[in-house]
């Protein structure tokens, strides 16, 4: 194991193991990492935002030794290790180096926002199989009432996966925010997203007990 693997760790929040057809094909086990730079009105993983120091940090070789008892479902599945948290981009390094161990036969996904300094995508590119995008609305207002912050790092990226060949790679998620938007701009964000290329695309709403407002 090189020096570069056994420096690289970083905070872990879960890890959940035989999840079917949740993240891609196949089998695959998610590793949630702590840390996020969006504050959503409706956080889906609020833990990621807690203390880091309330959380176990892993290794790559610990991380590894973790998640190899599945290799066999992996292999038989089309299966892999999906990054979520979190905002897994953000351990760009850590998954480069995991990729080092776990080799070229697992898949490897990432469910991110994208929204991240454009030297992690990078960075990812070559060692990362499917992405897993969750664009929130491509509409700029809309996205920063919603997390707080801007999706001009969000385009940029997503203009890099899809002029890198990316598109076949790319999973779009694009929910129905009660209170943020609408079913007519979620069909403005798909057919905005189309014009780019993609096509495939997880259509969803999300279920709160009480609308928040912005």
């Amino acid at each position: 194991m090189s020096v570069a693997i056994k420096e690289h760790s970083a905070p872990i929040i879960g890890i959940n193991r035989h999840r079917l057809l949740t993240d891609g094909e196949g089998i695959s086990t998610l590793v949630a990492f702590h840390g996020c730079p969006l504050r959503c009105r409706y956080c889906l993983n609020p833990h990621s935002l807690d203390a880091e120091e309330n959380w176990e940090r892993y290794d790559c070789q610990t991380l590894y030794n973790k998640t190899q008892i599945d290799s066999l479902y992996f292999l038989a599945t089309n299966g892999g290790v999906t990054f979520g948290g979190g905002e897994p981009c953000l351990r760009s390094e850590f998954i480069r180096s995991f990729r080092e161990l776990c080799g070229k036969d697992w898949l490897l996904t990432v469910e991110t926002s994208l929204n991240v300094p454009q030297e992690h995508v990078e960075r990812l590119l070559p060692v990362v199989d499917r992405y897993i995008i969750d664009i929130k609305d491509m509409n700029p207002d809309i996205y920063q009432r919603y997390t707080g912050k801007s999706n001009e790092a969000v385009l940029c990226n997503l203009h890099l996966l899809t002029d890198s060949g990316r598109r076949d790679s790319i999973t779009v998620r694009i929910p129905i925010i009660p209170g943020y938007n609408t079913e007519e701009d979620r069909t403005k964000s798909v057919h905005q997203l189309e014009a780019m290329g993609l096509s495939r695309f997880d259509l969803f709403a999300y279920i709160t007990s009480k609308t928040k407002t912005p």
